[in-house]
């Protein structure tokens, strides 16, 4: 339980938090935090020399806390919006289990947290891309592009596309290539991810004043957009092993995973702009999820596997 300064509450003195070790977690939004540390760890995985495992798992960690912290910024700033959203009404601030100077305190001292334990322990271009990206995504993104813009997700997207290049930093100290990629699959996969659930919760969007794609340009510029990014985003994913970074068995999946991508955002092309029940868009949303997971695995595994191999044939 944690205390609370009176400079945060309207009765005098110090009295104890509501909030539980789960509305904390909450915070952190754990299942944005999952696919962080996901693509992270390919990146560090992946990296063509080998880490301490030790110092492995603590640039995991570190990564991780970062990215809670950047969740618990977010929900610091956005708990106006977030009170009139239904998707996010539940949140621990806005439904007043976590005060905003608790959620800020929070997201403040996670965040010299990761980035200090990243760059004393691991290397500091690691902690400096780290620091960054939560600077972006709780500054730039959250304070600024998400109510200002409708390329607010394109923008902001790079701050969700660079866990793998922080990975791959932790353990050889650079920026290669193929950290590069895989942050440009990241980050052009983000704006059909997004947009598809902003075409079903564009009500939701429109209460809370954010300027999403179909709420500022129409559901049929914004079905447009997703399906030129769906053409984008299909051959990018291949480029692993275009450019010889993996073997023809990732080339092979990538192009039927980018296949199935097009075809999902080609259905919701098709959609009527009076469609309301929205199942192409919702299907396109779950299926990128799939996407960018399956990518991200086979690239894993490819490369694990080519290891692997490459030490039995030594």
């Amino acid at each position: 339980m944690a205390l609370v300064d009176d400079t945060l509450t309207d009765e005098p003195g110090f009295r104890m938090s509501e909030a539980t070790a789960g509305d904390f977690f909450a915070l952190l939004k754990p299942r944005v935090m999952s696919l962080v540390v996901f693509t992270a760890f390919v990146g560090l995985v992946a990296a063509p020399v080998t880490i301490n495992p030790l110092l492995a798992v603590i640039a995991i960690l570190a990564i991780a806390i970062g990215a809670g912290a950047s969740g618990a910024l977010n929900m610091w700033y956005d708990a106006d919006i977030d009170a009139v959203m239904t998707r996010t009404a539940g949140r621990p601030v806005p439904a007043g289990r976590i005060r905003p100077g608790e959620a800020l305190s929070f997201g403040l001292v996670l965040s010299v947290l990761s980035v200090m334990t990243l760059g004393v322990l691991v290397n500091w271009l690691s902690a400096t891309l780290l620091a960054f990206t939560i600077f972006f995504y709780a500054v730039v993104y959250t304070m600024w592009l998400k109510r200002w813009t409708p390329q607010n997700i394109v923008i902001g997207g790079a701050a969700g596309a660079i866990p793998p290049v922080i990975g791959w930093a932790a353990v050889t100290g650079t920026v290669s290539l193929e950290s590069a990629v895989l942050f440009l699959i990241i980050f052009l996969w983000t704006p059909p991810h997004f947009w598809a659930l902003a075409l079903f919760k564009s009500e939701d969007y429109a209460r809370a004043g954010i300027p999403m794609m179909p709420n500022v340009a129409g559901q049929a510029s914004t079905r447009r957009q997703i399906f030129a990014y769906a053409l984008i985003l299909a051959p990018v994913g291949v480029l692993p092993w275009a450019l010889g970074f993996t073997t023809p068995a990732y080339g092979v999946f990538a192009v039927l995973l980018g296949a199935g991508f097009v075809w999902y955002a080609w259905k919701v092309l098709q959609m009527a702009d009076d469609d309301h029940v929205m199942k192409p868009a919702k299907a396109l949303f779950g299926y990128s999820l799939l996407y960018l997971f399956a990518i991200f695995a086979i690239y894993l595994a490819d490369c694990v596997v080519a290891r692997v191999l490459a030490m039995g044939g030594a």
